[in-house]
C-alpha cells in the first residue's frame, strides 16, 4: 500500500523503516531544538501531512530508544482518515532530566492498518449487554 505524504515544510524527512521488514516507520521533528522539562507534554510537528486512506488509521507508538533511554513517550496516538492537519507528535517526559528534542530527531514511529468501521446500536437500560445473542 502506497501513503500520499506532503512537506509542508522544505526540511521535513519523509518516514523510514530502519530495516524493510519494519513494522513502523521512523518520524522526525522538523523544528527548532526544544527542551523538554521533567513532567511537561509538548507538541512536536513533523513538518508532514498524510493521508490515511479511508478505512485506515495511522497510529504513532514510541520508539523504544527514546522511551527507554530518554524517557520521552508518545501521548495522542490516532491519526484518522480525513484529517488534513500536520502530523503532529505528543511528547511526555515521564524521567527525572530534562531533553532536549533536536530538529532532525527520530521522535516516533507511525504505523497504518486497516480497520473495520463499526455501527452502534444502544441497549436499553436493564438488558444486559452480553447476554444477547448476535
Amino acid at each position: 500500500m502506497n501513503i500520499d505524504i506532503k512537506k509542508l515544510r522544505p526540511e521535513a524527512k519523509l518516514p523510514v523503516r530502519a530495516n524493510p521488514s519494519d513494522a513502523g516507520a521512523d518520524v522526525f521533528y522538523a523544528y527548532e531544538d526544544t527542551i523538554l522539562h521533567p513532567g511537561e507534554s509538548a507538541v512536536f510537528g513533523t513538518g508532514l501531512q498524510i493521508a490515511t486512506p479511508y478505512g485506515f488509521v495511522t497510529e504513532v507508538k514510541n520508539r523504544s530508544g527514546m522511551a527507554a533511554k530518554r524517557s520521552l513517550v508518545v501521548g495522542a496516538c490516532i491519526i484518522a482518515s480525513g484529517y488534513e492537519g500536520e502530523l503532529l507528535i505528543n511528547l511526555h517526559n515521564i524521567g527525572t532530566q530534562p531533553q532536549v528534542v533536536k530538529h532532525g530527531d527520530k521522535i516516533a514511529q507511525i504505523l497504518t492498518y486497516q480497520v473495520e468501521l463499526t455501527e452502534f446500536s444502544e441497549v436499553p437500560a436493564g438488558v444486559p449487554l452480553y447476554s444477547r445473542t448476535p
